[in-house]
């Protein structure tokens, strides 16, 4: 069994970058292969020479522009080889070097299991953030449990289970594209797991750190429900999701953006319909979390 492992990058985390796959070619007993996508830069430059990227195992892809988180990933999964994909942030990385053998055996044994994502520990010691474990008990990020979304940043993906769900959405370009392919991946019949003994180090940061973040986040829910959701659900999906907003983000300057984005995402396309079924619906919220929130 072959790992791919995809990091995508802007070009602006040198060190960093050579961080992340120095600790995935760094993976003990196991056949492993690292993707490199500049997102409108070429990722490695003149370092082409300069360790780890000299390394035989490590392939690039340049795109001569931003495509998007989604995109850049698509291609990157395009370009590789293995079994198992896993996508790693340029700024985080693997501390353990035996992370691929477990993850290997993981999806060996159980053929039903789809997706598994990462726990993901601060650098600093810090107890880590709530959103980083995937499920609405997000209390202790030590207890695994089945969940039915991931980290985009912090996962390994069985290629069948990629290739059942139809990739990332290009269209999100940020935020949401992980839930849209964990739903199909769910409704085809594969499980997701949150382990939190598959661990990636990163850096605490907020998502609000970016300028697109309300617009986005809002704007892809809608289409996520769109998308994937049988029209009873999308409509009480969407509802909740306005109210929780009202009540999380009252300031003028979150709430103007994402009500901008809400509006687009019912303004522009969102690609194609494909709605779980009610039965997956069931396993999703005997799971834990039914597609309503």
């Amino acid at each position: 069994m072959k790992l791919s492992v995809v990091v995508l990058t802007m070009g602006n985390r040198p060190e960093e970058l050579a961080r992340a796959v120095r600790s995935a070619l760094e993976q003990e007993h196991v056949d492993v292969e690292v993707v490199l996508v500049g997102n409108g830069v070429d990722p490695i430059g003149d370092r082409a020479g300069v360790a780890p990227f000299d390394d035989e195992r490590v392939t690039t892809v340049h795109l001569p522009k931003n495509v998007g988180i989604p995109a850049g990933r698509n291609r990157g999964v395009e370009a590789s080889c293995g079994d198992v994909i896993l996508f790693l942030d340029d700024d985080g990385w693997y501390r353990s070097q035996r992370l691929g053998v477990y993850l290997r055996d993981r999806f060996a044994a159980d053929p039903g299991l789809g997706i598994i994502s990462f726990r993901v520990r601060d650098p600093e010691g810090g107890r880590g953030e709530r959103r980083h474990v995937p499920r609405l008990r997000a209390g202790d990020p030590e207890r695994s449990s089945d969940v039915t979304t991931f980290l985009g940043g912090a996962c390994a993906v069985r290629r069948a289970a990629w290739d059942a769900a139809g990739g990332l959405p290009e269209d999100f370009f940020y935020a949401h594209e992980e839930t849209d392919l964990a739903w199909q991946a769910l409704n085809a019949g594969y499980r997701i797991v949150y382990d939190a003994s598959a661990v990636m180090f990163h850096p605490a940061v907020l998502p609000t750190r970016h300028d697109m973040f309300y617009r986005y986040n809002a704007r892809n829910r809608v289409w996520l429900a769109r998308r994937n959701l049988p029209w009873l659900l999308a409509f009480t999906y969407l509802a909740v999701w306005v109210g929780m907003t009202l009540l999380r983000e009252r300031k003028p300057s979150a709430l103007k953006p994402w009500f901008k984005g809400f509006v687009e995402g019912w303004r522009k396309p969102a690609g194609p319909r494909r709605p779980i079924s009610w039965r997956t619906a069931w396993r999703m919220t005997r799971t834990g979390r039914p597609p309503i929130i």
